[in-house]
């Protein structure tokens, strides 16, 4: 598949991805009504961003593999899987469509009267004062490395070549439900570089300020999973064979 489809690709993944999961934690989840108890809740935010990715996953999982992540895209890269050529291209087409994403979402939102962007928080990530349980920096650090790492291993594992095709979505979907389960409390949940930008753009100030994290975590805990599961799932044979090849 030609790169420029690849890219646009991965530009549509992640700006679903971010409207469908922040566009579930700004419209829904704590929405009241004429009939009370409509919100979603944070589990419901949860399933929103696991089926962000199932949904995409199945729709262009076969054109650019779907990733929507930098630190994903980073993680398959140090685990062989994807070309280092491809990664920075990548990663710009998810920032680009996570931008995106974003600005559509805050143009819904700012349709409800006495909506405040800022205030709101427009779903962005945070530790400290910023941490929805008022986590510190070094607890958001190490949930979002260790989540990161364990959602590219399941990735990785799913989409190895031994495993029975066609259920690596539901599988990296559900996965991705459980880390927000867990770790929304502590940082809104980000484990996505990208996610993390798109929000953080629109609401500024200290959203910009710790977005650093959001960005070194994940990608420090992705490219651990990529150097561990190929020295846990394949062979020695295997392993020499492909450092033969290297």
């Amino acid at each position: 598949m030609q790169l420029s489809k690849r890219l646009a690709a991965e530009l549509f993944g992640t700006f679903w991805l971010v409207l469908g999961g922040c566009g579930s934690a700004v419209l829904a989840a704590n929405f009241t009504g004429p009939v009370h108890g409509l919100g979603i809740g944070f589990v419901g935010v949860s399933l929103a961003f696991g089926l962000t990715v199932l949904t995409m996953a199945y729709a262009i999982g076969h054109i650019s593999g779907c990733h929507l992540n930098p630190a994903v895209s980073v993680g398959l890269t140090v685990a062989g899987r994807f070309p280092a050529r491809d990664l920075l291209p990548y990663i710009v087409a998810q920032v680009v469509g996570a931008v995106l994403g974003a600005a559509v979402l805050a143009l819904i939102a700012s349709g409800k009267p006495g909506f405040e962007l800022v205030a709101s928080g427009f779903a962005s990530n945070g530790y400290g004062e910023r941490s929805p349980g008022h986590y510190s920096l070094a607890a958001a650090f190490v949930c979002e490395a260790v989540m990161t790492g364990f959602f590219l291993f399941v990735i990785l594992g799913a989409t190895d070549k031994r495993v029975p095709a066609g259920f690596a979505p539901i599988a990296i979907g559900l996965c991705l439900t459980l880390i927000h389960l867990v770790s929304i409390p502590v940082t809104n949940t980000s484990v996505n570089p990208a996610r993390s930008t798109g929000p953080a753009l629109f609401v500024g100030g200290a959203a910009v300020d710790q977005l650093w994290l959001f960005w070194i975590a994940p990608i420090i805990g992705a490219a651990i999973a990529g150097v561990l599961y190929p020295l846990v799932a394949e062979s020695r044979s295997a392993n020499a064979r492909k450092l033969a090849l290297d």
